[in-house]
């Protein structure tokens, strides 16, 4: 018995370690391991299953289970194993270790349950009310405070019986089970099953199943082994499990979250195909990949045996790799499943041990260290309290003390603007071909239309514009869309057409009125392909008046758009808001978070105190009174900071129409601004620039700064807008040793900890995308442009879609219907929530703070729900909106 030796020393010897890593590294264990395939040769039969199994389960279990373990084998082909897995990760589990409870899980079995044994129900009608009681009831059984509904009513005689039971029944039984189910519900709903196709959109738990369970009941009333219903009922056992298993989170202070030392760990058996059991595993197995956790920690799933090829078609077709490659992936955060094949060599050979896990176990309960800890915390607050501690101002600076050229590139990274446009619009092109010959096959194509810039002629024009990662995002996505086709009869295919506007979009307004030509025609032209047909639009990536009067014309028309970077509040005005959804935060909710944040944080470097920080009490706000996004952005930054402030207009062109509101002083050359700051800065050290101008003035300005040296000696520095991301993390500032720089983005960097895996993956297949299709080093690998267009096209594709089912065709007037109804999914720009009441962002969207470092961007505020169930409102000020 053993582990066979098919050259897997790296394999067994990786295996403990991603289980049960030192105590030190425990962090480690925030990853969601890929789901592992172990495939035994025929010849090995159900026997060599089971040793390699054996053989993995002992190096797990001593006296008993070492960390939180289940071992799944089916006995039939209609057995869940998703339930078998969850009741046998909750018993025998090692003493206080995390997690110790399973709330999703068990009111998802318990609906489940009695799904399956009523199939015949729902002919007497919806069971919302029948649901909500069976689930109520399981819990009372459980115990907790829930458990004294169980308890019978007082005696008495017929008269004081009769009130008793009057008052008992109502008060005592049904009404805390009410609350229970209410709380259960929305809590449920908020944090995983709202975002699910099973919801519906619905946000009531009880409800939403009863919706379900009227499908699946006739399903399983026709077949009790129908698989299609068992398996939608396994990927709701499992997604309820994964939730239950990523809490608490891993290290910090409090005992609960200290004490996960061990991943859950699912070892199953995978009969040969046909074989019993076969089934419910492989439907496992679907569940497993179907349903990726949104975040770490996941459990560690591996499957041994004899998969088949439909399930290995299903599950991507994995590349089949060595058990050195395989452990490699082993520390991975998720990614495709893993197929390694055993040998009959190796099955025929002498056999390895498996390393026990040594996972660190704890003698006492966690409400122990946690009453330790609220009785200290008691004392030091009593003793604050008393003046027996003395409070200390702390000056540590938000996000260090570095400045943007520590550990920099020598020189900036090289920009191919018009290779990399090229290989971006041929990429579009590409999917353009596969969406048109679709459409020769009779599927349903429609076209988006993507306003952009102008096409890029040099280097720098690029530096000082989103429009590259963009169009980018916007192929992938495209990409993406036309590849889940290919297995979803019922999807819209969409094909781009990019539309430049000139720099600056100077010629918005006009290619509007083009467009909105061209779909008044659609409607009394002949012979025109359904293809062509436009149904919305992707812009624009800049709040200026000329897109701002653009997306007036667009109302007009009533061209569903879907904004990317543009962010000006005033973009909604007019009628706009016919057709218009902006996607990211407005300029008042950035302008009040980044006042908020520069007036309390710690980021203001202090004169001569080697590395101490201040919030700003001063302000030196620089805006282009004739840009839309610039006035509008400095304006509402003035009325929300509390200190005093100071306004410069620059403007390199020379032109002050229309005149800044505030009265600012008005400068065209970048030499007198730089004089004129550092004459500021010196009479107040303790003030931040605050830059509303664009990105190319900005560049200007840093660059006088440096060559007039003058006012350099001390740290300055700058919070600027979402504009400056794109320079910025090309390195064009590399060599400013005197500058640090803070500035809004629309997503985590992938390297933050707490980045989502929608994230991740969308990153990882970014680089894959640059590597492909362009040459050279990408600077815009963090930029937040390309998952913003990503996101945005996604909210579109899913309005076309939802209008498609709806109303059986697709036009624009029913995308305006769909969006109207609001758009939900997990995006790589965080959790997207479009409330179907009003034009606005969407709900509480994610803004993040990023401190430029010469390494690259690190995250020093995320505000909104970058994660579903997250609030402004709960993450305090300076979020609080």
């Amino acid at each position: 018995m053993g582990f066979p030796d098919d050259r897997a020393s790296a394999f067994v010897l990786g295996f403990p370690a991603v289980v049960a890593p030192e105590y030190s590294n425990r962090a480690s264990l925030g990853t969601s391991p890929p789901l592992f395939i172990l495939r035994v040769p025929e010849t090995a039969g159900t026997s060599g299953i089971d040793e390699v199994i054996e053989a993995l389960y002992r190096s797990l279990f001593g006296n008993g289970k070492l960390v939180p373990l289940a071992r799944l084998a089916a006995e039939d082909d209609s057995t869940l194993l998703s339930e078998i897995a969850g009741a046998q990760l909750r018993t025998g589990a090692p003493e206080n270790m995390t997690p110790d409870r399973y709330p999703n899980f068990l009111v998802m079995r318990d609906l489940i349950t009695y799904i399956r044994q009523n199939p015949r129900a729902w002919r007497a009608g919806p069971q919302t009310r029948e649901l909500r009681l069976h689930a109520s009831e399981q819990r009372a059984k459980r115990g907790g405070l829930l458990g004294f509904t169980q308890v019978a009513g007082p005696d008495g005689g017929w008269l004081w019986g009769f009130l008793m039971k009057l008052v008992w029944r109502p008060l005592v039984q049904r009404m805390p089970r009410r609350v229970w189910a209410a709380w259960t519900s929305r809590k449920v709903m908020r944090d995983w099953l709202g975002a699910e196709n099973t919801a519906g959109g619905g946000r009531d738990l009880f409800r939403a199943m009863n919706n379900g369970g009227a499908l699946w009941s006739t399903q399983l009333g026709n077949d009790p082994n129908h698989e299609e219903a068992l398996q939608q009922l396994d990927r709701l056992l499992w997604r309820a499990l994964l939730e239950d298993l990523r809490s608490p989170v891993i290290g910090r202070l409090l005992p609960g979250r200290r004490r996960r030392t061990a991943r859950p760990v699912l070892l199953v058996e995978l009969p040969p195909p046909a074989a019993r059991g076969s089934r419910a595993a492989e439907r496992f197995l679907r569940s497993v990949h179907q349903t990726p956790t949104a975040k770490g920690p996941g459990p560690l799933v591996v499957a041994v045996g004899q998969p088949s090829e439909h399930l290995l078609a299903d599950l991507g077709d994995p590349e089949q790799l060595t058990f050195t490659q395989a452990s490699i992936r082993l520390s991975d955060q998720a990614g495709p499943p893993v197929l390694v094949a055993f040998s009959d060599d190796a099955m025929a050979k002498p056999r390895l041990q498996l390393p026990r896990v040594n996972p660190r176990t704890f003698r006492f309960s966690r409400m122990v260290p946690t009453a330790i800890m609220a009785g200290v915390t008691v004392l030091v607050m009593a003793g604050t309290s008393l003046g027996i501690v003395q409070a200390f101002d702390d000056h540590d600076c938000i996000g260090g003390v570095d400045s943007v050229a520590e550990s920099a590139r020598a020189d900036p990274v090289p920009v191919h603007s018009k290779a990399w446009y090229d290989a971006a619009i041929r990429e579009i092109d590409k999917q353009n071909k596969r969406a048109e010959q679709a459409a020769v096959e009779g599927r349903t194509v429609r076209t988006v239309v993507a306003f952009v810039s102008s096409v890029p002629t040099d280097e720098n024009e690029s530096r000082f514009d989103g429009m590259i990662p963009e169009l980018r995002g916007i192929a992938m996505w495209q990409r993406k869309l036309l590849d889940d086709a290919v297995s979803n009869d019922s999807a819209v295919r969409l094909r781009v057409e990019v539309w430049p506007t000139g720099q600056a979009f100077q010629n918005a307004e006009a290619e509007a009125r083009k467009l909105a030509k061209r779909v008044a025609d659609e409607g009394t032209a002949k012979n025109i392909e359904d293809y062509t047909r436009v149904v919305g639009v992707l812009g624009y990536a800049q709040s200026r008046d000329e897109t701002q009067a653009a997306l007036r014309v667009l109302g007009d028309a009533k061209i569903p758009t879907i904004g990317t970077t543009a962010t000006a509040d005033e973009m909604l005005t007019g009628n706009a808001n016919r057709s218009y959804w902006p996607f990211t935060p407005t300029n008042s909710t950035e302008a009040s978070i980044a006042a908020n944040f520069a007036g309390t944080r710690n980021i203001v470097a202090i004169p001569n105190s080697k590395g101490d920080c201040s919030p700003a009490r001063h302000a030196l706000v620089i805006e282009s009174s004739t840009d839309l996004y610039s006035r509008s952005l400095a304006d509402k930054f003035r009325a929300e900071f509390q200190g005093t402030s100071q306004v410069f207009n620059f403007n390199q062109e020379g032109d002050f129409d229309p005149p800044s509101p505030s009265g600012a002083t008005n400068m065209s050359s970048a030499d007198e601004l730089a004089s004129q700051l550092c004459r500021q800065l010196k009479a107040k050290p303790g003030s931040i620039v605050y830059w509303s101008a664009r990105a190319r003035d900005f560049t200007a300005f840093i660059n006088a700064m440096q060559t007039q040296g003058t006012c350099i000696d001390d740290d300055i520095t700058v919070l600027g807008g979402n504009e400056l991301t794109n320079v910025a993390q090309t390195g064009a500032f590399n060599n400013k040793h005197w500058l640090r720089l803070y500035y809004s983005a629309h997503r985590l960097p992938a390297t933050d900890v707490n980045a989502s895996d929608q994230t991740k993956q969308f990153v990882d297949d970014y680089t894959a995308f640059v590597k492909r299709t362009t040459k050279g080093i990408d600077p815009w690998i963090q930029d937040g442009h390309s998952a913003v267009s990503y996101d945005a096209f996604h909210v579109l594709s899913q309005a076309v879609d939802q209008a498609h089912r709806q109303a059986g065709t697709v036009s624009r007037e029913s995308v305006l219907v769909a969006l109207g109804g609001g758009i939900t999914f997990n995006g790589a720009t965080g959790f997207v929530s479009y409330d179907g009441n009003s034009n606005a962002a969407p709900v509480d969207k994610t803004l993040v703070l990023l401190r430029q470092l010469g390494s690259g961007p690190k995250t020093v505020l995320v505000c909104g729900a970058y994660d579903q169930g997250a609030s402004s409102e709960a993450q305090g000020p300076p979020c609080t909106r």
